[in-house]
């Protein structure tokens, strides 16, 4: 099949009046499928300009600048000007900042009935104003408490896991309302998406009473085995997750024993010390090509610079930069990678430029 660099977003217009991670992240993997995103910074630029170069390009590349003052009249007019020809405005603030800006779809509806508003927040747009960022939130709804050592302290991942899943929700929502053919507000908080993706530990709470219990290696709480394991030279993640994968394992690592699900759950510490004392005798990589071509999920654990080396069709070129590419696929389409914007780089086409609303 052909390849073209037309995604399927192209004709759709987003206005990202975005802050750091949440909201940038978001409205890139929609720049990265071909839609138009129209990054509007305040006078100085966006905030997380002053991280880094390389911090800004990993979540904006893709996208066009204009800078506004929306706390002036003449800057929320421009603003009203840009929202008649699109689709959906995304913003990541505290409410209150997000109301008084007029970045809600009450305000907006005036300019175009049919856009659609998705607010990005720590509690929800009646959540109130408390700080919230992701490390606060993974605190706040028991990521932290179940991550870790059990004898340990609480522990933090090592990247940004709020921030990013929220982002990949908000853009689900942004699409969802337009496909609708409604204009509206979309609510999107980081609070109720990491309380979502604790899925199966949140049900077997509410409904069986169930807390979630921290296990040596971070040992998962249903599968055995399925956990990190030292081994004769790094650490080795092994999941097996059925009978199958378990006889498979067994075989090619001279275990006897323990067939069923059931068993090993109930004969944890007893499955666990044979299998840690079996990983003992080889290294990571060697029982990664042992177990992989017998189909068991495993991995040496990698630092980040071995992986990317690893997977070099990940990395894309924008600009002067090398970043991670859109993890979307799509057959057929190749995304044109362009770098991220210079501040207000884009003012003047942006404000020269007249359209039909919803042109898609």
């Amino acid at each position: 099949m052909a390849t073209t660099s037309v995604g399927p977003l192209a004709g759709i217009r987003i206005i990202e009046v975005g802050v750091m991670l949440a909201g940038p992240y978001a409205t890139m993997l929609l720049a990265d499928l071909g839609a138009e995103v129209i990054k509007v910074e305040p006078p100085g630029g966006e905030i997380s300009r002053q991280v880094g170069d390389s911090y800004f390009a990993s979540l904006n590349r893709n996208k066009q600048s204009i800078c506004l003052d929306l706390r002036s009249e003449s800057g929320r007019q421009k603003l009203g000007d840009l929202v008649a020809d699109s689709h959906a405005l995304l913003v990541n603030m505290k409410p209150s900042a997000i109301r008084r800006l007029g970045l809600t779809y009450e305000s907006l509806r005036t300019f175009n009935e049919r856009i659609v508003c998705v607010a990005m927040t720590g509690f929800g747009l009646d959540g109130g104003d408390d700080p919230a960022f992701d490390y606060v939130i993974q605190a706040a709804t028991g990521v932290a408490a179940m991550t870790g050592d059990p004898q340990g302290p609480p522990t933090l991942p090592g990247y940004s896991s709020a921030d990013n899943s929220t982002g990949l929700a908000a853009a689900l929502g942004l699409l969802a309302q337009i496909v609708s053919g409604r204009g509206g507000q979309v609510d999107v908080s980081l609070r109720d998406v990491m309380l979502s993706q604790l899925n199966y530990r949140a049900a077997a709470f509410l409904n069986d009473g169930v807390e979630p219990q921290r296990h040596p290696f971070g040992a998962h709480s249903y599968y055995v085995p399925a956990q990190l394991f030292s081994t004769a030279e790094g650490f080795l993640a092994l999941f097996i997750t059925h009978d199958a994968f378990w006889a498979a394992f067994a075989a090619e690592a001279g275990i006897e024993g323990f067939p069923t699900m059931a068993e090993r759950a109930a004969r944890r510490d007893e499955v666990l010390a044979v299998v840690s004392a079996v990983l003992a005798t080889d290294t990571a990589s060697g029982w990664q090509d042992r177990l992989r071509p017998l189909g068991i999920p495993v991995s040496a654990v990698r630092t980040l610079p071995e992986a990317l080396a690893a997977t070099p069709e990940a990395v894309i070129r924008a600009g002067e930069f090398d970043l991670v590419g859109s993890p979307i696929r799509i057959e057929g389409y190749e995304p044109d990678y362009r770098p991220a914007p210079r501040l207000d780089e884009h003012a003047d086409v942006i404000r020269g430029a007249s359209r039909p609303a919803h042109s898609s």
